[in-house]
């Protein structure tokens, strides 16, 4: 019966150390896989890498280098929850080609009020070179992918 509690103590220990030595392996695989992460902007930050509205309010000039979708949600809207996922998966998938960004309308009122945002979760896509598209709504990963490929990537069906 003595024995019983310095076993368990070991078990917990070695059971947190290997915990611990798995977290510092995942940290450097997703530093060398360098998978594309969706980005949450702020207002700043949508002025430098998307759209600067204040300094061309009249004339679309996009940023970017390559082609981005940008979410508009909030987080307590159940869409925008179902949507955060398959986003995710697509930023993985298309890594390199496109950027994903995520805005807060909550937090980023002005930047909502600009582009008129009034139903979530809304979705803009931007390609290079031509103006953005506006869609509404959750959709399924599928048409996400075609509306990439055909708005974003100008690839045919």
């Amino acid at each position: 019966m003595k024995l019983i509690k310095p076993i368990i103590a070991a078990l917990c220990l070695a059971l947190g150390l290997n915990a611990c030595a798995n977290n510092k392996e995942s940290k450097k695989q997703n530093k060398k896989g360098a998978n594309m992460e969706i980005v949450h902007l702020t207002k700043t930050e949508f002025l430098n890498k998307v759209y600067n509205y204040e300094t061309n309010p009249n004339d679309w000039k996009y940023e970017g280098d390559k082609p981005c979708l940008v979410d508009f949600y909030a987080t307590w809207c159940g869409p925008c929850k179902a949507l955060a996922p398959v986003l995710e998966e697509l930023a993985k998938e298309y890594d390199g080609k496109i950027y994903i960004y995520k805005v807060d309308v909550d937090k980023e009122e002005e930047l909502a009020a600009t582009f008129g945002i009034r139903s979530i979760p809304t979705l803009l896509w931007i390609p290079k070179d031509s103006k953005p598209i506006v869609t509404q709504g959750a959709m399924p990963k599928t048409e996400l992918k075609r509306m990439i490929e055909e708005t974003l990537l100008k690839a045919k069906p």
